[in-house]
């Protein structure tokens, strides 16, 4: 079968496309025609060999995808061969075929296309677990999107407008505030500007955010927290910018702030798997009923993996970008 495959960690120019046989069908697994996988942040960390599970090389870069059972494994009930699936792992969405466990396995819903099924569990799953669970957001509070220009931006965006929040897009650019507004976000501003702050003030009548939603990090991180009100939740998502802040923590005293950590692998895989269920259940109906609108991946073949996974890493995208493996 077609794979990207990653002979070395560090260099994304590096990724390969070759052939390599195809998984071997394990009880309590799914064999899967891939036909879309999503493109994250923390598959560029996975090809780096920075993620916190570290594959043993070489191996097919990859964590979320969507496509149709090829076969099932002994004690495999609920999902049939011929069904259109999505799926998640650490790894190995980057091919034709992929190995999934049944526990990481949903039916697709019938209006939903493969390319949008690849980029919407993973996002929308953590956007709302960040907002709902861990934030405890309520109806007219104000919600500050760092990033928001990207997948899980634009994810948060329009969650916390499901969740009645109004919503403040912080991006670097333009193009990326523009995408930001057209999701639903209330206000934009670009914290690349020195005087950001300020406007975030004006913009909240100088009482500040009441929640951050942070997959940025960097310098980004501590102007954000110094701009959360009285009670403000800060929720650490991640470190697109490549660097882990350091705060002063007697910002969190003056302020009653809370700094909130969101991981949605333990949540949903290890600590909390019936609530990470009724989650995805709750996501699902939303797109249903037409109330979640998810903004059109940008789709690019499995040969252009490699620059897929740069343009994540350069923070380039704008939005979910989608391998499309299909003709």
């Amino acid at each position: 079968m077609r794979a990207a495959i990653v002979d070395e960690f560090g260099p994304l120019e590096a990724i390969r496309i070759g052939e390599i046989p195809a998984p071997e069908l394990k009880p309590g697994h799914l064999l899967i025609a891939v036909k879309a996988a999503g493109v994250g942040f923390v598959d560029v960390l996975g090809a780096q060999g920075k993620y916190q599970v570290k594959q043993a090389l070489p191996f097919v870069p990859g964590s979320e995808y969507a496509g149709i059972v090829e076969a099932v494994g002994e004690g495999v009930t609920a999902i049939a061969p011929g069904e259109r699936v999505m799926a998640g792992g650490f790894a190995g969405a980057y091919a034709d075929y992929a190995l999934a466990p049944a526990g990481a396995v949903l039916a697709m819903p019938a209006a939903m296309s493969f390319v949008e099924a690849a980029g919407f569990r993973t996002n929308y799953a953590t956007a709302l677990h960040a907002l709902a669970d861990r934030a405890a957001i309520t109806p007219g509070e104000s919600l500050l999107v760092l990033g928001a220009g990207g997948g899980t931006g634009l994810a948060a965006i329009q969650i916390g407008k499901l969740l009645g929040a109004r919503v403040i897009a912080a991006a670097s650019s333009a193009q990326k505030r523009a995408a930001a507004l057209a999701a639903g976000a209330d206000e934009a501003v670009d914290y690349v500007d020195p005087a950001w702050r300020e406007a975030l003030k004006s913009m909240t009548g100088g009482k500040g955010v009441d929640v951050v939603f942070d997959p940025v990090g960097g310098a980004a991180t501590e102007a954000a927290f110094r701009s959360l009100a009285w009670k403000g939740r800060h929720l650490v998502i991640g470190f697109a910018a490549g660097t882990i802040p350091a705060l002063p923590i007697n910002l969190a005293l003056l302020k009653g702030a809370s700094l909130v950590g969101v991981d949605i692998a333990r949540f949903g895989n290890l600590h909390e798997p019936q609530k990470a269920a009724a989650n995805i259940r709750q996501l699902l109906a939303w797109h249903a009923d037409g109330r979640l609108k998810p903004v059109p991946p940008e789709v690019m073949p499995l040969e252009k993996a490699a620059e897929a996974l740069a343009a994540v890493a350069n923070r380039r995208a704008i939005g979910k970008l989608v391998l499309s493996l299909e003709d």
